[in-house]
């Protein structure tokens, strides 16, 4: 398969080839066409380094409203630096979209600059689960328009004491958000969320 085969528009495709990204992993064969070609809740259980950032961003991006200046997708991850990794790729990504934003916020950075940066809503939030509780309590986050709810490192996330926090989110996020869940493995706590919330 081709990435243009599974259904990406154009301005990734010239994304992937200036980063000599050819061909799709086997989470991207899968992940991408069903994101893009339904409106179903994803699970997807793939190790570390199989391109998954690709195979929910890609898709992702392809589904903004550029026009829109809201936050529709929100991707929570485990770490500060996977925040700024997620983020980073989606913006190579989106190189060649015009005028798609993308905010990475996480703890250990000033409250205060993540506000300010936000005083104009990004189309895509990348957080880890405490700032972002912190922006939403602040009334910074508005998760009203948003069109995808990503878990990315699910696992990892648990791990870290984070599920109280997921809870909450999920809570603040209209019922039918798309959720786009990405594990390691599959442990109980995990499999409790996919009942619960998808």
């Amino acid at each position: 398969m081709t990435f243009s085969e599974l259904g990406l528009n154009t301005a990734l495709l010239k994304s992937l080839a200036e980063n000599n990204i050819l061909t799709p992993s086997e989470i991207q064969e899968k992940a991408i066409p069903f994101i893009l070609n339904t409106n179903k809740n994803l699970v997807a259980v793939a190790q570390t380094g199989t391109g998954k950032t690709a195979a929910f961003g890609l898709p992702v991006l392809q589904q903004i409203d550029p026009s829109l200046q809201q936050t529709q997708v929100l991707v929570l991850v485990p770490t500060r630096e996977l925040a700024q990794q997620v983020a980073k790729d989606l913006f190579v990504f989106s190189r060649h979209i015009v005028r798609i934003h993308t905010e990475a916020v996480y703890g250990g950075k000033k409250i205060e600059e993540n506000i300010k940066k936000l005083e104009i809503p990004r189309h895509i939030l990348v957080a880890t689960p405490g700032r972002l509780l912190d922006l939403l309590d602040r009334k910074i986050v508005d998760l009203g328009y948003l069109k995808f709810l990503i878990l990315d490192e699910a696992d990892e996330m648990l791990n870290m004491g984070f599920e109280p926090d997921i809870d909450r989110i999920v809570r603040a996020c209209k019922p039918k958000v798309r959720k786009l869940l990405f594990t390691s493995t599959l442990p109980a706590a995990i499999k409790q969320i996919i009942r619960q919330y998808m």
